[in-house]
This record gives structure tokens, C-alpha cells and sequence, in this order.
């Protein structure tokens, strides 16, 4: 065997390491032996279930339709190693090792999805009834809530608040919705874009209260700033969550203003052999000019094949890959598919297809004559047709725009 063939040889046979065993870890695992990656693959996650996905916590497994949502991923034949119910607790960079509650783990490559962490409401830590909904045992702990149909208040009106709330109204229960900002979704859409939207809550029979904070929780009630007490068999927190990387303090990688991982256009961190996914990290997009820290599923599900690329790239001297993506995501809340696509934060033209009053709409954001972003509600083709074109960063024509009859597609010049 020539020297140059032994190299290659001990570079195959090197151990990655994968903390994190939602979709970004399970993703980054099986992206590793899908891009030829011989060596020894460990998965470690924080909770003992076997590795499911998020997204039918707030839906099916909420209404009992579904017992969990393992993925369908025959890990032994991937020969890739669970280590799950572990926590870890540190990363000493400079000796490749992750300590956990078990004892060291070296790694010669490692790639961070711990994903993101809810944020808490202050004062309600340890009042019986209150409730996260991030994991498969939070929606185990609110299905026999819902099964009851006791009074629910839900606490924000985000994407994950509108979901549960349409999951508490279809098991029957009354459900009052406690948002701060003056309109649901506040932190994600412009207002005149959302405005519609804050209709949905009362067709569906629930109560939304918007410009109202929270004095605090009791047991049994919600005490809002203005002295009303709203009962509460249970309260769900939905106020926004942070990437989950606390424990990477002291650790050398470099973690922005909002705590996320700063992963460079390959998925690099700042530490060598370190790579991050997923909700934790973020990464610089030259499509938008900006750094994106994406908390969506496509971005879990995509991102890792980045990361398997580049691990490959330092084995083997290839080119590295760039992680660019047309950020995706959807929603299905009280009766409506609501999907969305692109970065809008820069956009200087917002062009709507419809009327929101109606069932069916989208709403299109232009740069420069060019679409930067797209949310349909019940409008999937607009999507579809829309995601390529800001792809491929087309101009289009805002009067063909603005007409739902015609096709996205034929909007381009």
C-alpha cells in the first residue's frame, strides 16, 4: 500500500460525532453515509426516545392521531451508534472531546444540532398547568389536558401559538390567545400582512387579545397586566425560543448577539472540525447580503447535507460547498395552509395576489424588481412557482404580479 493510499486510508476511518438527535443531527448522520463516509458515526441525543421529528408534536401527536413521529431510519443498517437520554455538558476544543453526564467523548469531527430551547414566561416556572410544547413529552403531557377540554389560555401569537390554539379548538376546548405586540405574528410579518390573519383566531371560536401582557400565572388562572383573570385549566408558552447553546460557553466557538452558532457558508464554526445545523447555528446568506438564523424545518433538512459535504472536502481536498438556501417554511393553522418562502427584511415592494379577507391569497416582496420572498395562503402553486423564481432571481413584471390570475411564472421578464 503506497503512502498516499494509508493517508486516505486513516482519514476514512475517523470518528464524527453529532450532538443533537433531532431532524439537523438524524439529517447530518445519515447525509455523512450517504456522501460515502466509511468511519464511526455517533448520535448523541438529550432524550431517551428514539429520534422523531417536531412538526406533528402540534398536530397529529397533540390530537392523539398519532402515538410519536419516530423517523423511518434504520440506524443499525447505517451503522450509525444512538447515544440517547445523554446530556452534554461541555466541548474542549483543543482536545477534540465533548464531556457528557457518561464521560468523555473524542470525536475527530463533530457537527453541532442541538437546535433551539423555548423561552420561558418569567414567574411561571413550577406553577402546575403550564406547558412548553417543543417535545414529544410536553405533547404526551397536553394531550389529556385537551382530552378534557378544560379552558386553555396560550401565551403568544406566533406560528407555534396559532398551531397549538387550532389544536385545542379542534379537541373542543375554549381557547383565549395572550399576545403582547399589537397583531398575531409580529416579530414575523409586517402588519398589514398579519392583519389578516388575527381573523382567523375568532372564526375558529378562539379569543385573541392583542397589546395585553401577563402579570403573572397562578394555579388555575392568568392574571393580565390590566387586572383581568382569564381561568386557565392549562397555559401553553409560545413566546419565542433561542438556539441551544449555552452549554458551548467557554468553548471557543463564536456565538452571535442572538446566541447562535456563527457557521461560515460551509457550515464551519470558528473552532477546526467543528461544524453546525440547523436552529443553533447561523450562517451568512450572499443571496440576501445578510447572516440568517432560520428555526424551520427545511433548513434542519437541508443543511446537513452541507455539512456531510464538508467533512468530506477535509478528508478528501475537495472544493467546500456553500450553503445558500431559499429559507422555506409552512404552518397549518385554524383550517389554512400557510406557506412561505425567502428573506423579506429587504425588500422595497410588497405586492399582494388577492384579497386576505379571502380563503386563498399570497403576498409577494420585490427588490429591485426581482422576488425576494413569498407567503401563499392556500395558494400552493404560488409557492412553488415563487421559491424557483427566487432562486434563480429573476425580474418580474408587478403588474402581472398583482393579478392572482395569472401565473407566478409568467410574471418574469
Amino acid at each position: 500500500m503506497s503512502e498516499q493510499t494509508e493517508q486516505r486510508a486513516a482519514r476514512q476511518a475517523r470518528h464524527v460525532v453529532v450532538v443533537g438527535a433531532g431532524m439537523a443531527g438524524v439529517q447530518s448522520a445519515v447525509a455523512l453515509r450517504e456522501a460515502g463516509f466509511t468511519g464511526s458515526v455517533t448520535l448523541i441525543g438529550a432524550e431517551p426516545h428514539q429520534p422523531y421529528d417536531r412538526p406533528p408534536l402540534s398536530k397529529a401527536v397533540l390530537l392523539g392521531k398519532a402515538e410519536d413521529s419516530a423517523f423511518d431510519v434504520d440506524f443499525e443498517a447505517l451503522d450509525i451508534t444512538l447515544r440517547l437520554g445523554l446530556d452534554v455538558t461541555a466541548l474542549r476544543a483543543a482536545d477534540h472531546v465533548l464531556d457528557t453526564a457518561d464521560g468523555p467523548v473524542p470525536y475527530d469531527a463533530l457537527v453541532l444540532a442541538t437546535g433551539a430551547e423555548p423561552m420561558t414566561l418569567p414567574g411561571a416556572d413550577g406553577v402546575p398547568g403550564v406547558h412548553l410544547l417543543r417535545t414529544l413529552d410536553d405533547a404526551a403531557r397536553l394531550r389529556p389536558v385537551l382530552d378534557r377540554g378544560h379552558d386553555v389560555v396560550v401565551v403568544g401569537a406566533g406560528w407555534i401559538g396559532a398551531e397549538f390554539a387550532t389544536a385545542a379548538r379542534a379537541a373542543g376546548c375554549a381557547v383565549t390567545v395572550v399576545e403582547a405586540a399589537a397583531r398575531p405574528l409580529a416579530g414575523a410579518l409586517p402588519a398589514e400582512v398579519a392583519a389578516p390573519m388575527a381573523a382567523w383566531y375568532a372564526d375558529s371560536g378562539a379569543e385573541l387579545l392583542t397589546g395585553t401582557r401577563v402579570d403573572r400565572v397562578e394555579e388555575g388562572a392568568v392574571v393580565l397586566d390590566d387586572g383581568r383573570v382569564l381561568p386557565a385549566g392549562a397555559v401553553v408558552v409560545g413566546i419565542g425560543a433561542r438556539p441551544a447553546t449555552r452549554w458551548l460557553a467557554g468553548s471557543g466557538v463564536a456565538l452571535g448577539p442572538d446566541g447562535s452558532v456563527t457557521a461560515d457558508s460551509a457550515l464551519r464554526t470558528s473552532v477546526p472540525d467543528v461544524y453546525a445545523v440547523g436552529d443553533c447555528a447561523s450562517f451568512p446568506s450572499a443571496r440576501y447580503g445578510t447572516r440568517l438564523l432560520v428555526h424551520h424545518w427545511d433548513n434542519a433538512l437541508q443543511g446537513p447535507r452541507t455539512a456531510a459535504a464538508a467533512i468530506m472536502a477535509a478528508q478528501d481536498g475537495g472544493p467546500l460547498p456553500v450553503y445558500d438556501p431559499v429559507p422555506y417554511f409552512w404552518s397549518e393553522q385554524f383550517g389554512r395552509f400557510v406557506q412561505y418562502a425567502g428573506h423579506h427584511a429587504d425588500a422595497d415592494a410588497l405586492v399582494w395576489r388577492g384579497d386576505g379577507a379571502d380563503a386563498a391569497w399570497s403576498v409577494c416582496w420585490l427588490r429591485d424588481g426581482a422576488l425576494v420572498a413569498v407567503l401563499a395562503v392556500g395558494r400552493p402553486r404560488d409557492l412553488a412557482q415563487g421559491r424557483r423564481l427566487i432562486g434563480s432571481g429573476a425580474v418580474l413584471d408587478p403588474e402581472k404580479v398583482a393579478d392572482p390570475a395569472v401565473p407566478l411564472k409568467s410574471a418574469a421578464l
